[in-house]
């Protein structure tokens, strides 16, 4: 991408691998293309064009902060890697919650099975704690959530996730993708880029008239949605109703899932009491995007925009509170989003 370097690859060891001399710190701005070598080699991160750019608008470029992360090294080469991305949270009172997200972690193919992992990670939270964190929520899958269970996480539960099929042949193509979604999306159909959708500066008036989250949320802002839905090859686009986003905005992006097309629908605002014009975006965005069904976290069981609630599917959310009488130790204090943990 313009203005940065390509991503390195993973430098060899200098030295035999040695736990005795592992020593943890924070991570600086000097360790950066090792830290992405590092990520490539343990995480599958492709170093092609979009990659540095990536993990750029991810720990770099937030609108709640850059990301914190730790290194762990042998004296001379960096083996270990652990990051947690910043994260506003609201209560239903309307306090804010200082959170943090754990995400991308990664050790050197020789040092792996050493409790590396385990050490950054505890390293971190004593660090996060004393940064006034307050919590760390996650959605970690079955293979990396017993670890975490064991560094005191809590499993909160599933998110209720639902779909809504677009066609005759999606239900088939669905029983045939069960495998993982791809990173990178697919063309989004006729609907704008949200960047320019969110361009448009009545998206303050929009989250301004828009209901009050039922329980934990994210800080919606501007400037947060601009962050999250702007970075150009995730393709997120956006559906409004009328020529302006004042009465509703709803924003997704596709995927390919096996033989199917997925339409993550991230995100759906609208004033507050605006049912009909919730169910009039969902229906546009189908449309519009053309996707063999959408797939979105949170709402009723069943609705009249046509979701359907999935049995024992979706992510399972994990919690660590980081101060005493922490909220979010219970499902139901939760308002989520998919916008809120998608992976990346």
């Amino acid at each position: 991408m313009p203005g940065r370097p390509p991503a390195r690859e993973l430098s060899p060891l200098t030295q035999q691998p040695d736990q005795r001399t592992i020593q943890v710190r924070a991570a600086q701005r000097s360790d950066r293309d090792a830290v992405l070598g590092l990520l490539a080699a343990s995480l599958g991160w492709l170093p092609d064009e979009h990659f540095d750019a990536f993990f750029a608008w991810k720990h770099e470029e937030s609108s709640f902060g850059t990301s914190p992360g730790w290194v762990a090294t042998n004296g001379v080469s960096i083996v270990g890697f652990r990051t947690f991305m910043r994260w506003g949270l609201v209560a239903p009172d309307g306090s804010l919650i200082h959170a943090v997200r754990a995400v991308d972690t990664a050790t050197h193919p020789a040092y792996q099975g050493q409790g590396i992992f385990r050490r950054l990670t505890l390293h971190a939270l004593e660090e996060l704690r004393a940064d006034g964190v307050d919590l760390v929520f996650n959605t970690p899958n079955a293979r990396s959530r017993p670890g975490y269970l064991k560094m005191g996480w809590s499993m909160i539960g599933r998110l209720p996730t639902a779909v809504r099929l677009n066609s005759a042949a999606a239900p088939f193509r669905m029983l045939r993708s069960r495998v993982p979604a791809e990173r990178w999306s697919v063309d989004g159909g006729a609907a704008p880029p949200a960047d320019e959708v969110l361009a448009d500066p009545r998206l303050a008036d929009l989250l301004d008239s828009a209901r009050p989250g039922t329980g934990i949320h994210t800080n919606r802002t501007s400037d947060h949605l601009r962050w999250r839905y702007g970075f150009t090859p995730l393709a997120y686009r956006a559906v409004t109703l009328g020529p302006g986003l004042t009465e509703g905005l709803a924003i997704y992006r596709l995927r390919r899932r096996g033989a199917a097309t997925e339409c993550v629908l991230g995100d759906v605002i609208v004033p507050a009491g605006g049912g009909a014009a919730h169910r009039a975006l969902v229906r546009s965005v189908a449309r519009t995007s053309g996707a063999d069904y959408l797939i979105r976290v949170g709402g009723p069981a069943i609705d009249l925009s046509g979701f359907v609630r999935l049995p024992a599917q979706g992510p399972i959310l994990t919690w660590r509170p980081l101060r005493d009488g922490a909220p979010g130790g219970r499902l139901e204090e939760w308002d989520l989003r998919l916008g809120d943990v998608e992976l990346f």
